[in-house]
């Protein structure tokens, strides 16, 4: 405690900076959980629950099935579902069998997926035949993307409000989890592949601040000591005991945010996980009044529409304990308004991929930090340096870049050995975030080292969006920037120069020309045409007037 951890001294009673972290191989901790909790409920998805004993039974005989199917040890598979049990079972069974997995983002296009899936050498994808999840699927399948589909039939949790897809029979490339598990049952007990905390346990790809997906190499050790870093944290300030919540999750499966903070944790603590594939207020609404769920975590848009909702204030809230809300800034009015609704401040923090996601967060209990994204967590280490010098740490108050060293942070780029280097320094990741710390301890985000956009909590990359749009016959030149979205906390806007004697199109003419290619929270949700864009003075398309000229807009319109 002092100048080295100024944070410490602003800790809740109980949470201490240097308590022991725990590791383990996620097989060994989902077998201890479920052991623990057999018959609580560990998953409730469209009113039907699934205890933890079930859950783990479910999982080894899949994975027992995918061993007797020659996967294991030194396989790659891709993840490709929906918030369905199919996730929690396929994820748990594959690091049982030794499988070293991928997220992919069911808001990806085609070329995005193909391009995972080339780059972390997966070569098996498990879909579900939501929706046309499954149709995609099948499109990687046919263009030599993937060997082989495992897919999981919707319909096998009763009727679904989203349309699902028949499941081809016959196509011995495709197998159904369902089978894997029958296969599975049918085998003596066998002998797990070991596993080590230092394998790897999950490519989770992020484009970082720039340029194509990275897969930060995330090993069993950095997620097994991201939970041991919340449980220290969260345990001296919990309002109930284990076992005792109900926890909505809707935010995405195959996000960081959710798969840590949300699933591992939740579970590991014995609560049961209301699985839902997409936010809905009604839903929500219904979870909180009918199913009494007592923890929500959201991202702002959640709240925003919430908050927006006709007769909110005349709704129950009294069975909530906790929410927080994560993935990008809350606009203060909605926090407050909130507050004001439920009695609950909204619980918040930072984190990235890279860290697993821990990193910062407000204590329960939290006043007169407006605006802070809260203390570094036990165990993790971070300060801010300058942007011209990223060894050298800067005084409280003084803003830079934050740079971060923990147990929970990824030890590099999957296939990115030039990238991994840039991002370390001394042994801290750098964030590519620019903030401050105050006297007491808590962070604040300023600004983006780079051009990265968060629109809904998910990174928006511009640079991604310009490579797409340039591919339009009619465009010369683009830019892209993030402007303020109400809803979204931000979202992209377009300047375009068209080619000489083109003509103009439609902001949704171009968002349709672009629905192949880039994921739909990716679409610009504006646009706009110049007849030049600004440049520097070595001939490269500059950005800061466009950003200059959207601050005044924004401004003018404010007052």
């Amino acid at each position: 405690m002092g100048e080295e951890r100024p944070w410490e001294k602003s800790y809740p009673p109980g949470v201490h900076w240097n308590a022991p972290i725990e590791t383990a191989p996620l097989p060994a901790m989902f077998d201890a959980f479920t052991e623990k909790w057999g018959p609580k409920a560990a998953l409730e998805y469209r009113d039907r629950e699934i205890t933890f004993a079930e859950l783990r039974a479910w999982a080894d005989a899949v994975a027992s099935g995918l061993i007797a199917q020659g996967v294991g040890p030194g396989t790659t598979m891709a993840l490709y579902l929906p918030n369905t049990p199919y996730h929690p079972v396929m994820f748990f069974a594959a690091l049982k069998a030794g499988v070293r997995l991928v997220h992919l983002s069911p808001l990806d296009a085609e070329r995005e997926l193909a391009f995972k899936l080339k780059d972390s050498g997966a070569r098996i994808l498990v879909t579900t035949n939501v929706g046309l999840m499954l149709l995609m699927a099948q499109g990687l399948l046919a263009g030599g993307h993937v060997d082989k589909l495992i897919v999981g039939d919707d319909t096998a949790f009763g009727p679904s409000a989203v349309p699902t897809t028949p499941i081809a029979e016959g196509d011995a490339r495709i197998v159904r989890i369902d089978r894997l598990r029958q296969d599975g049952e049918s085998l003596p007990p066998r002998q797990w592949p070991t596993v080590s905390v230092d394998d790897i346990a999950l490519l989770q790809y992020t484009g970082g601040t720039t340029g194509k997906p990275k897969g930060a190499m995330l090993t069993h050790g950095n997620l097994s000591a991201a939970c041991s870093i919340y449980k220290l944290w969260a345990d001296p300030q919990r309002l109930s005991a284990p076992g005792e919540d109900k926890v909505i999750c809707v935010l995405p499966l195959f996000h960081i945010y959710a798969l840590t903070s949300v699933m591992l944790r939740s579970l590991a603590d014995g609560n049961e996980l209301l699985l839902r594939i997409r936010f809905d207020v009604e839903t929500t609404l219904r979870d909180i009044e009918v199913k009494r769920a007592t923890i929500f975590p959201g991202v702002p848009t959640m709240w925003i529409a919430l908050a927006n909702m006709p007769g909110i204030d005349k709704r129950d809230f009294s069975s909530l304990r906790f929410a927080a809300s994560g993935g990008a800034a809350l606009p203060v009015d909605v926090a407050e308004r909130f507050h004001k609704l439920t009695g609950h401040r909204l619980g918040g923090g930072w984190g990235m991929t890279e860290t697993s996601p821990a990193g910062t967060s407000l204590p329960r209990e939290w006043t007169g930090k407006a605006g802070s994204v809260g203390l570094p967590l036990p165990g993790i280490t971070m300060e801010i340096v300058a942007l011209d010098n990223p060894r050298r740490v800067l005084a409280p108050g003084e803003r830079g870049e934050i740079r971060i060293k923990g147990p929970n942070v990824t030890k590099g780029y999957w296939n990115a050995p030039e990238e991994t280097a840039a991002s370390f320094v001394d042994g801290f990741l750098l964030t590519g975030d620019i903030g401050y710390m105050d006297e007491d301890g808590y962070f604040y985000l300023v600004d983006r080292k780079k051009d990265m956009i968060i629109s809904g909590g998910f990174n928006v990359y511009p640079r991604n969006i310009e490579e797409a749009v340039y591919e339009h016959p009619s465009v010369a030149e683009v830019s892209v920037i993030g402007v303020p979205d109400a809803y979204r906390g931000e979202a992209a806007k377009a300047f375009v120069q068209l080619k000489p004697g083109a003509q103009p199109f439609t902001l949704d003419e171009l968002r349709a020309f672009l629905a192949d290619k880039l994921g739909k929270h990716e679409l610009p949700s504006h646009l706009e045409f110049r007849d030049t864009l600004p440049k520097t003075a070595v001939g490269k398309l500059s950005k800061k007037e466009l950003i200059e000229e959207e601050r005044q807009k924004a401004k003018a319109a404010a007052e």
